[in-house]
């Protein structure tokens, strides 16, 4: 294929998407090879396409579990589609090119830019292999300190369980070794008082979320905040926001039993995992509605821009709240840390947080008519996979092909990002270069 024909026929915006399907095509059929599972049987198309789909959009829902279905060669492949699903497509393969000794073009510089949410073009090569090296050096360090509670309990295997966990949780894809307890995924439910394992997942969530251009402010400024890039500050703000109040929520009305240290355990590990990591520690059949309706919202909020994380991303949050706050102290512009919002920023916010809501919603109700299911248990699968966050009530086995398919989509549609498949739609030719005339209208 020519590489530059093709480059020139597509956006940058429709490459992204085609690099991602690309992907994951590839590891569907991977992962229906017979040696791909455990059994040596083939898998089938619905169950292989979304496992990789779900490995590649770092969700972590799955059909069959990972530990007992797939094989060392299918669950090698699985981590393989987290790992390049984490750090992005252009991303790895902008790295292969500049370890080949090729310079990138102006347009493939675009493209990283587009796919790690940049802010120039500039030093894009240098950023790229950041991103590469700091990747490895934490998953490394995650699986280091995770090896001694494996090994522990699982002997040998427990080097590769603690290098799986730990790519699966700094990509947030919250994918696990664990098996079935009950008939039901376990996920880390045995380490919830933990708090080795607890910890470390934690962190690597964390670090994951944040995004990598805030760890490169983080790194090139050290404590030097005020040089921050106002989306740097604004991320570490808005994170720490929603691990500190969630986890107060639920430790007060959700986890009200047993020793403290459990308690808290199980409150900030459950405050972490929802912004679409995947894991849990707590059993989700015993959460209340309460608890469920706020997972589903940190769920749909997601992580950082240009992180392993998916979502709305807590900027879009951020960004909404600002503006509201402006409304109500009638100020002309949208402020955050004495920095002024575009309009054009807040416009493109609004888009996503209704583009999220209308996509889960219906998606819900669909699912809910074709299977019979109740709503609730609906929307928190259709939250879960479009932000990407992996965490189930059960109910994603079960399912039938459409339904999954109507999954699949909802995590695509979180991976790649609601705008950039917007913008991979609608040619550029549509956006006007003109402004019509002004005619009011009232609101609220």
């Amino acid at each position: 294929m020519d590489w530059t024909r093709f480059k020139r026929k597509y956006s940058t915006f429709q490459i992204i998407i085609i690099g991602f399907a690309a992907i994951i095509l590839i590891g569907t059929g991977l992962l229906m090879l017979p040696f791909s599972s455990r059994s040596g049987e083939v898998a089938s198309l619905d169950c292989a396409l979304f496992t990789a789909t779900s490995a590649v959009c770092v969700t972590g829902l799955i059909v069959r579990d990972t530990a007992s279905y797939w094989s060392g060669f299918g669950q090698a492949v699985i981590l393989i589609l987290i790992q390049i699903g984490g750090l992005g497509v252009i991303t790895i393969a902008a790295f292969i090119e500049t370890l080949a000794g090729k310079k990138l073009s102006v347009r493939e510089r675009g493209l990283v830019v587009d796919s790690i949410s940049a802010f120039q073009s500039g030093g894009m090569v240098r950023m790229t292999r950041f991103i590469i090296r700091l990747s490895l050096i934490v998953e490394a360090s995650g699986a280091v300190l995770l090896m001694p509670v494996f090994c522990r309990d699982y002997g040998s295997e427990g080097v590769w369980m603690a290098v799986f966990h730990s790519i699966s949780a700094f990509c947030n894809a919250g994918f696990d070794l664990m098996g079935t307890h009950s008939g039901a995924f376990s996920s880390l439910t045995a380490y919830k008082g933990s708090f080795p394992v607890v910890l470390v997942v934690c962190l690597l969530i964390i670090l994951g979320g944040i995004g990598f251009w805030t760890w490169h402010d983080i790194i090139t400024c050290r404590r030097h905040v005020r040089r921050y890039k106002m989306q740097s500050k604004v991320i570490l703000v808005t994170t720490l926001f929603f691990i500190a109040v969630p986890a107060v929520l639920f430790f007060l009305f959700e986890f009200v039993d047993g020793p403290l240290p459990e308690r808290i355990s199980l409150s900030v590990f459950q405050s972490v995992t929802p912004r679409t990591a995947g894991f849990n520690t707590a059993d989700l059949s015993k959460i209340s509605g309460r608890g469920v309706g706020l997972m589903i919202a940190l769920m749909m909020i997601g992580g950082a821009p240009g992180s392993t994380a998916g979502g709305m991303k807590i900027t879009t949050v951020a960004v909404l709240f600002a503006s509201a706050v402006s409304v109500f102290q009638r100020k002309k512009d949208t402020q955050l840390f004495h920095r002024r919002v575009e309009d054009s920023v807040i416009r493109r916010a609004s888009a996503l947080l209704l583009i999220y809501l209308v996509l889960v919603f219906v998606s819900a109700c669909a699912i809910s008519f074709m299977e019979g299911i109740s709503m609730r248990e609906c929307l928190f699968e259709t939250a879960s996979a479009a932000g990407t966050a992996g965490i189930t009530l059960g109910i994603t086995p079960s399912l039938g092909f459409f339904s999954h398919l109507i999954l699949i989509a909802l995590m695509f549609f979180g991976r790649t990002g609601g705008l950039t498949l917007m913008y991979a739609a609608i040619s550029d030719r549509k956006a006007e270069v003109f402004r019509r005339p002004v005619e009011t209208i009232n609101v609220g």
